[in-house]
């Protein structure tokens, strides 16, 4: 069955891009307020250069959110959310490399995150049809 919609070219629900963007925002602000925290665990996990990368991913993950919630710039927008989080997923929650006691959270931070991609990946193609990109 063909993915057509006659309102493609639209830009997804407010309702939709809000809950999905203020969620993203809020742990971009966690992740940026709690810096020392954050930039100490990526470290821990072999993060590489952690102090600039952490402040850098977290910030695209900010601009992303703010620019799918807004919808400007959709494109860039949704792709920068997809990277942090292709970034992000296999290096920070490798839970086929941690002891068996934080395996379960591992699991579950690593299956959270791909379903969030797999939302940014999907406002991504809205974007790469709708006429506001």
């Amino acid at each position: 069955m063909a993915d057509t919609n006659e309102t493609d070219d639209a830009a997804p629900p407010l309702f939709g891009r809000l809950l999905f963007a203020g969620g993203l925002a809020v742990l971009a602000l966690r992740n940026l307020t709690g810096l020392d925290g954050r930039i100490a665990y990526a470290d821990a996990k072999g993060v590489p250069a952690a102090d600039a990368l952490v402040p850098a991913s977290s910030g695209l993950l900010l601009g992303g959110s703010l620019g799918i919630g807004l919808w400007k710039l959709p494109k860039l927008s949704a792709g920068s959310v997809a990277a942090f989080f292709v970034g992000v997923t296999p290096l920070m929650h490798n839970f086929w490399d941690v002891d068996p006691e934080s395996r379960d959270e591992e699991i579950t931070s690593f299956l959270q995150n791909l379903t969030l991609l797999g939302a940014a990946l999907a406002f991504f193609k809205r974007a790469r049809t709708s006429n506001d990109s």
